[in-house]
């Protein structure tokens, strides 16, 4: 047997789900997972199901048999195999809290990715990438065309089906976030209230903070303003310091990006114009 996944977004309309389940029966099908969403504000209709299939090697026949039904509804979809690990492209600057949980997660199975290679513009985490047996690559950010002109030819190189940015400080290019829409994650601290610029832990120390929090999102040209695709949240109080508001941060912006990438990863998330749908 092998396992699939189909995912799917269309216009909303009756017969969908008996359709997609009538296919599931005449390829031999076993549904194992499924979950559906109606998003009444934009009368979208979204679906993951999983399902096992008799012939492991006939992967190809399923999703070009699924394609008829695709087209009647209008779906936006793919299909993929179950135990088909996504290629990530990991890009780090300098804070290494993200880049070791994510490679500890690796590690331990938990993350269902191939890393074929670790990007950085500064050299400081190649010895951490060393010990955990992902190359690495120094690409420097100096001259911002050239480095991502190296970064196209990477994710060509390596067949990287999504990029995550695990505390890169570097804004990347309008027509490269177009260009990979959908396909790079990125972290970052979002205070509850938000505090910009310089310093930010300082900041909410001094105005007395109970909550801190991390954003993972979708990069779109919009700094910081891509679709969300899940959020932590921490307690803190009068107590903490600075250093502890910052080592409180470093744990909940480590949480919030290994769930992303692992929904990611596992073809939960949908994007609908500037929200998500995860099916977690």
């Amino acid at each position: 047997m092998a396992s699939v996944i189909l995912g799917f977004s269309c216009p909303d309309q009756p017969g969908i789900v008996h359709s997609v389940s009538s296919f599931i029966v005449t390829v031999g099908g076993n549904i194992t997972e499924s979950q559906q969403f109606e998003d009444r504000d934009t009368r979208l209709f979204f679906m993951r199901v999983e399902f096992d299939v008799p012939d492991t090697s006939d992967v190809a026949g399923v999703k070009a048999a699924f394609a008829p039904v695709a087209s009647r509804f209008g779906m936006q979809w793919n299909l993929v195999e179950s135990n088909r690990h996504s290629r990530l492209l990991i890009m780090v600057s300098k804070y290494e809290h993200c880049l070791n949980d994510l490679l500890f997660r690796h590690r331990s199975n938990s993350l269902a990715v191939d890393i074929p290679l670790i990007v950085s513009n500064h050299r400081d985490l190649e010895e951490m990438a060393a010990w955990y047996g992902i190359p690495f690559e120094y690409v420097p950010a100096t001259d911002k065309s050239a480095a991502e002109t190296r970064l196209r030819e990477i994710v060509s190189e390596h067949e990287i089906d999504f990029v995550v940015l695990a505390r890169y400080m570097q804004i990347l290019s309008d027509e490269f976030c177009k260009d990979f829409s959908g396909r790079i994650i990125n972290i970052h601290h979002s205070f509850l209230p938000s505090f910009k610029g310089a310093r930010p832990y300082h900041q909410a120390h001094e105005r007395g903070v109970k909550l801190i929090g991390a954003t993972a999102h979708y990069v779109t040209s919009d700094l910081d303003e891509g679709p969300i695709i899940e959020q932590e949240v921490a307690r803190v109080d009068h107590a903490d310091s600075p250093d502890a508001l910052a080592a409180v941060g470093r744990d909940v912006e480590a949480r919030a990006l290994a769930k992303a990438v692992g929904w990611h990863a596992e073809h939960r998330v949908f994007l609908s114009g500037s929200r998500t749908i995860v099916f977690k």
